[in-house]
């Protein structure tokens, strides 16, 4: 167990979510938006300020920082990593958090709007915060947890490793990224500058969560070419595009193969958007499984629904293309066991039920690891993300710092 342990991460994430980060997927610049750089000049300061001298933020938007190694042993470089920006589904300007003490199982009604209402029927993880002190936004706006719990963290984990050099650890890495909401949290990461031979992002949900598996996905866009004729002469001619993409979208599985009917490790075909005339139109996808046979069969049927279709519309023609989006990190972290091993052996150290589990989505430690730095997720307590009910507890983010420090420690100590 730690000892001499001060805990700062509290005050840190209510002070980090004020500072309005959301990114922006209508944007091709980088970052995004220049708006998460404000936060990141915030974690600069205060790296430097703690004596991580060569914290830094480049011109993409990322934070690199380095706490040098204690040890005598040439322990491995592992990284922590968390994001920055938060979710464009809802808005992150002017959150107001708000600490809500000694949780009791009670109704939490937001202030700045009375309907919005955590009830533990819907959010049945507060069933395990009893006794602790929850954090919301007031109602109004996305609280931010996601992620910045884990930069929180992170940044109280070195806070306290600089201030205990009696704990042996190797050289540490910290990323901060910007853009992961909008998949774009990897483009520009220099990871050779990084120097790190393992990473972890911390950006789970439950206490206790260790993943190292996600879902892999592809991306598809189907491209319409229907027959324009003009209405009042259109009989036996036209063949509106429109309709065939509402056809198609009309024609997928009803009660599997979607997010509202898919959980645990069920796949999904999800179309997200459609657009167009008469004359032309799209449809996007995006295909997701935990295996990249079962994604590909996914695409197949949906093709397969998409000719079916077609052959109601003889004159019209569809373009069926397949971007390849992030893979099951599963493969490459099970080339380095002691990765994952480490991580959950941390978890207990700190007092906490480990829980090995899959993630129904992406992390930027997803593709980190095909990118060459073996990298799973592990909790920062942060729930109901991307929404006005978003939360998270007080003592679920220092047992993730703790889990930092103590996963600092093993390193050192499994190395000989």
């Amino acid at each position: 167990m730690l000892t001499n342990y001060k805990n700062t991460s509290t005050e840190r994430f209510l002070r980090y979510v004020q500072i309005d980060t959301q990114s922006d997927p209508n944007s091709s610049s980088q970052p995004s938006t220049l708006k998460q750089k404000d936060l990141s000049k915030v974690l600069v300061q205060e790296l430097i300020e703690m004596g991580v001298k060569d914290a830094h933020l480049d011109e993409f938007g990322y934070v690199y920082a380095t706490i040098p190694s204690n040890s005598a042993k040439n322990v491995p470089v592992i990284c922590f990593c968390s994001h920055v920006d938060t979710s464009p589904d809802c808005s992150g300007a002017g959150v107001k958090p708000i600490i809500h003490p000694n949780y009791q199982g009670h109704d939490i009604v937001l202030p700045d709007d009375h309907s919005q209402i955590l009830k533990l029927t819907e959010h049945p993880d507060l069933a395990y915060q009893y006794g602790n002190d929850i954090i919301t936004a007031s109602g109004t706006t996305l609280l931010g947890a996601d992620n910045k719990a884990g930069v929180a963290e992170i940044m109280d984990a070195a806070y306290h490793l600089v201030n205990n050099p009696d704990i042996a650890h190797g050289t540490i890495k910290i990323l901060f990224t910007p853009d992961e909401e909008i998949g774009r949290g990897t483009a520009a990461v220099d990871l050779q500058k990084l120097g790190a031979d393992f990473g972890y992002t911390i950006d789970g949900e439950t206490l206790g969560s260790l993943e190292d598996e996600t879902f892999s996905a592809d991306g598809v866009k189907i491209t319409i070419h229907g027959v324009s004729q003009h209405p009042g002469f259109a009989k036996g001619r036209m063949e509106s595009a429109l309709k065939i993409a509402a056809d198609i979208v009309a024609n997928l599985p009803k009660d599997s193969l979607s997010p509202e009917t898919t959980e645990g490790m069920e796949g999904f075909i999800h179309p997200v958007g459609i657009s167009g005339m008469v004359e032309t139109a799209t449809i996007e996808f995006i295909i997701r499984d935990f295996s990249e046979e079962k994604l590909h069969a996914h695409e197949a049927k949906l093709k397969e629904i998409m000719e079916g279709v077609l052959a109601n519309y003889p004159h019209s023609k569809a373009i069926f293309e397949v971007f390849e989006q992030y893979r099951n990190m599963k493969e490459v972290l099970d080339k380095t066991p002691q990765v994952t091993a480490y991580a959950l052996e941390a978890i207990q150290r700190s007092g906490i039920e480990a829980k090995q589990m899959s993630i129904r989505g992406g992390t930027d430690g997803s593709r980190l690891s095909f990118m060459g730095l073996p990298c799973p997720n592990i909790f920062a307590g942060e729930h109901a993300f991307h929404g006005k009910h978003e939360w998270v507890s007080v003592q679920d983010m220092e047992k993730a710092t703790k889990t930092i420090i103590n996963l600092c420690k093993i390193w050192e100590e499994k190395t000989q």
